[in-house]
């Protein structure tokens, strides 16, 4: 068989449980629950963290380098090599269209046709400014406008057009990757899915809280401010019906880039992949954005579908975004660097008992000569508990929590007496990953 095309669709915000097909969340879904149908479904597949309050910039950063939290300064290394640029060397047509939190040079090095492009972290989901496609690379910012119409159709319009000129009898395969600014804020979904969901009618989380219930040093930042404090109930079931507005028209949207694709001929020969940089809370913990270790803004949708994936497979695997690098690479062909700290996901497709990963080691905050005192974040997860240290002020606060019998994160177990050996043997795990991640907080301490 021939290599295959990949088409690589990323959204912003987007938690791994807001979809319909896997039931924990009142979302309409259609086309994710067809791919989920079609193909298989990571159900927890994680990010590891940022060092700063934009948790898209390395997380992206690491998807495209296949490096590690720590190793992605600006967030993308010059010296590392690109998913996309690796596949552009070895015969693939890349094509990208939609967000770029990442420096514009990485851009011109990763893609050699362009949609529409956005350079930065969100904007107005109506007045999205985009740059075209500059062969140079240079993509001045005097020749950015406002494009026309809502964010998440201009680019998934782009992408038609792309596959438009593509057909199954094409020679060169392709990788094309859109990035969505959706379902990120501001949460503005177009008619009709403005009202889809009838904030009355929306359930609160059963993490729902109406402040976080002690300081880990983000009450102040952009996406906390977006509710009041105290959370009040019927503010964040607008905010969850929006979001679910958001989603649904992404949904959409990305239903008529698949049925392009199924007419142009190239479903057959073509990894389709869905995913998101992060989740969100929403009010689920009291607390609104992504900064912060808990499983709603760590773990991420991730569906993948085509030639050699299982259909209606359910892969609760751990693993990370940036196991995507090595794992495409693979599947195209191309040998992977040395760089890559990735594990590829191809074994987990032919065998889906396969130990992928013994444990999650996640992060926020904390990096190389960090002002005394700033909060930080770290935890350690395996396949049934996750232990998480917060540092705020200096003061430094634990929490235990059983997955199992507890997948909102609820229920502290830090002070039981009969998970005492348990503690230590996570903290000496999370000490461990933390040294072999070079974790800039213990070159400080």
């Amino acid at each position: 068989m021939s290599r295959p095309n990949i088409l690589f669709m990323i959204a912003d915000d987007h938690r791994h449980s807001a979809l319909g097909a896997l039931g924990t969340e009142a979302v309409s879904t259609p086309t994710f629950d067809q791919m989920i149908a079609d193909g298989t479904c990571f159900t927890q597949a994680h990010i590891m963290g940022s060092t700063s309050g934009a948790v898209c910039m390395p997380s992206r950063g690491m998807l495209m380098s296949g490096c590690g939290l720590f190793d992605t300064p600006d967030p993308l290394p010059d010296d590392a090599p690109l998913l996309p640029e690796l596949l552009g060397q070895n015969g693939y047509t890349t094509f990208g269209t939609g967000k770029w939190h990442n420096r514009r040079g990485s851009y011109a090095r990763c893609f050699g046709e362009s949609g529409k492009v956005f350079f930065g972290g969100m904007n107005d989901q109506y007045a999205m400014p985009v740059n075209d496609f500059d062969p140079a690379g240079a993509y001045p910012p005097e020749q950015t406008y406002i494009a026309d119409g809502f964010s998440t159709t201009v680019f998934s319009d782009e992408t038609i057009d792309f596959l438009n000129s593509r057909s199954g009898d094409d020679e060169e395969p392709f990788f094309a990757y859109i990035a969505f600014t959706s379902p990120h804020d501001p949460r503005t979904p177009p008619p009709p899915f403005d009202s889809m969901y009838d904030p009355a009618k929306v359930d609160l989380p059963p993490n729902f809280l109406p402040e976080h219930p002690f300081d880990i040093g983000v009450r102040d930042i952009r996406d906390e401010v977006l509710a009041g404090y105290p959370r009040g109930e019927d503010e964040i079931k607008r905010h969850i019906a929006d979001y679910y507005g958001m989603i649904s028209h992404m949904d959409f949207d990305i239903g008529r880039i698949l049925d392009t694709l199924e007419a142009r001929g190239l479903s057959e020969n073509t990894i389709v992949i869905y995913t998101s940089d992060h989740g969100l809370g929403v009010g689920q913990h009291g607390l609104m954005g992504k900064q912060n270790l808990y499983d709603h803004s760590m773990r991420i949708p991730l569906i993948m579908r085509g030639p050699g994936v299982p259909a209606g497979l359910r892969c609760n695997a751990l693993l990370y975004l940036l196991d995507l690098y090595p794992t495409l690479l693979e599947m195209a062909g191309v040998p992977v660097p040395a760089t890559s700290i990735g594990h590829s996901l191809n074994m987990l497709l032919e065998e889906v008992t396969y130990k992928h990963r013994r444990q999650i080691f996640s992060a926020y905050q904390g990096v190389f000569g960090h002002p005394q005192g700033q909060p930080y974040q770290r935890s350690i997860k395996d396949e049934r508990h996750k232990l998480i240290q917060t540092v705020v002020g200096g003061e430094e606060t634990w929490q235990l929590f059983d997955l199992a019998e507890d997948p909102y994160e609820v229920s502290d177990l830090i002070d039981a007496p009969v998970k005492a050996g348990l503690i230590d043997k996570l903290k000496r795990s999370l000490r461990e990953r933390q040294n072999r991640v070079s974790d800039p907080v213990l070159a400080d301490a």
